[in-house]
């Protein structure tokens, strides 16, 4: 039987249009705003200023704290001004301005796309150059990296698990990478078994990606100490805890982190940009990201830099269809919804989806009728009902004792919930809430 989580979820359609796409590199813009927070924790510090000419690859920005990460600039060219730019939260954040000017890259950058296996970093040379390489968790938390690399004083990293689920209805990104930058991957993951001094990974991919389920097989068995686990098709499976649970049947405690139960997660974009920037000496600042949508034109992957504005994106999968209705940045169950497409991606930016007229409109809200579906669906174990109606009524000390902070957003509720509540939205609120009374406590 395959493995997978034993609380919650759901399965809702696939929808993986764009999963036979290779990925494609898109043209370089001929401007990028580049927002200096892409990630968990403190925005970075620009080191750069109007007028300053920068190259692929520089640093133009860096991190500010232990929580924080470098911002690389994409392309080359003049920096125009630092601004407060649109992105994909809605919200204006300070960002650089670079207009651009043919595409020279840092000397110190290795651009021969030869394969290279071999590596003799140490543990601690390894963080440093993760940290100095901008990297973080690509599969959507945007977690600096060598933070997570770090592991605390009083714990032990035993086993790494790699995250290749992509349960999000829609995206493909990850699949096509484990596809066409398999030996990478792997190396990627050696790097990280380093890095942590583990001598044990495992790479989960659910059982709806079978190629690449057995193209890493395959090449697994010449990378010491990493097997390839296929899981059962099941959303949230993606999620840290879930992913944990179901791999190694360890359950993080409410409120824990993964290192808790000594384990160490990371994706499969992450593994590859720690490839990148371990054997080619190349900071992030390009990734794949899926623009899709049952009207789209052309449902692709692209490798393109970040900073680039989703407009191009869409254009280059063959425009904005006539019959959109919304879009998304990132997949249907955790993305959000998007008031213009005027604005920058990001490092997290995994997706780009486009729901044509009908399917995006919400259903009229009605009373809850005590089904407990929400419940069953919760891959936490919440009783996200209950967290609504104390949200509602603004009973924040009950919402902490509920354990709203354990929430990871994933939508399953809301999505099987026949009154069409708006259960997630209530949440969200509430963990917001919450949040400002325990930093302020």
């Amino acid at each position: 039987m395959l493995k997978t989580f034993s609380k919650g979820g759901v399965h809702p359609p696939e929808n993986k249009l764009s999963a036979v796409q290779a990925i494609e590199q898109i043209a370089v813009p001929k401007m990028v705003a580049i927002p200096i927070s892409q990630h968990i924790g403190a925005p970075s510090t620009p080191v750069v200023k109007k007028n300053d000419l920068v190259k692929v690859g520089q640093v133009i920005a860096k991190s500010s704290g232990f929580v924080s990460a470098n911002i690389h600039s994409s392309v080359s060219g003049k920096v125009m001004k630092i601004d407060s730019v649109m992105d994909s939260t809605g919200y204006k954040k300070q960002s650089i301005i670079i207009q651009v000017d043919g595409d020279e890259w840092d000397e110190s950058i290795d651009r021969d796309s030869t394969f290279k296996k071999e590596f003799n970093l140490t543990s601690e040379e390894i963080i440093k150059k993760v940290g100095e390489a901008g990297i973080v968790g690509l599969g959507g938390a945007t977690f600096p990296s060598q933070v997570k690399l770090s592991v605390p004083k009083g714990m032990t990293a035993e086993i790494l698990i790699i995250n290749g689920v992509e349960c999000e209805p829609y995206l493909t990104a990850d699949h096509r990478l484990m596809l066409e930058k398999g030996d990478e991957l792997m190396v990627g993951t050696k790097i990280l078994m380093k890095a942590l001094k583990v001598e044990k990974a495992i790479i989960g991919i659910e059982n709806n990606k079978q190629d690449a389920i057995d193209y890493l097989s395959g090449l697994a068995k010449n990378y010491g100490g990493i097997t390839i686990q296929a899981l059962k098709v099941q959303y949230p499976q993606g999620g840290e805890k879930q992913l944990i649970k179901a791999v190694i049947n360890r359950e993080v405690p409410s409120g824990g982190l993964p290192i808790a139960v000594g384990a160490v997660v990371h994706n499969v974009g992450t593994a590859y940009a720690v490839y990148e920037a371990v054997q080619k000496n190349k900071p992030l600042f390009e990734r794949v990201v899926t623009v899709t949508g049952k009207s789209v034109k052309n449902p692709s992957n692209f490798l393109a830099r970040v900073g680039t504005s989703l407009t191009e994106l869409i254009e280059a999968a063959g425009g904005l269809p006539e019959d959109t209705e919304k879009v998304i940045s990132g997949g249907p169950m955790m993305g959000k919804a998007l008031n213009t497409i005027d604005v920058p991606m990001t490092k997290g930016t995994s997706g780009v989806l486009i729901i044509p007229e009908g399917e995006s409109r919400r259903g009229i809200i009605s009373d809850c009728i005590r089904c407990a579906k929400c419940v069953t669906v919760c891959p936490m174990g919440l009783e996200p009902y209950l967290l609504m109606t104390v949200t509602e009524l603004q009973d924040y000390e009950r919402v902490e004792n509920e354990r709203t902070m354990d929430c990871i957003e994933c939508g399953s509720c809301s999505y099987t919930c026949p009154s069409n509540r708006p259960l997630l939205d209530y949440i969200r609120l509430g963990k917001t809430e919450v949040g400002k009374i325990m930093r302020a406590r």
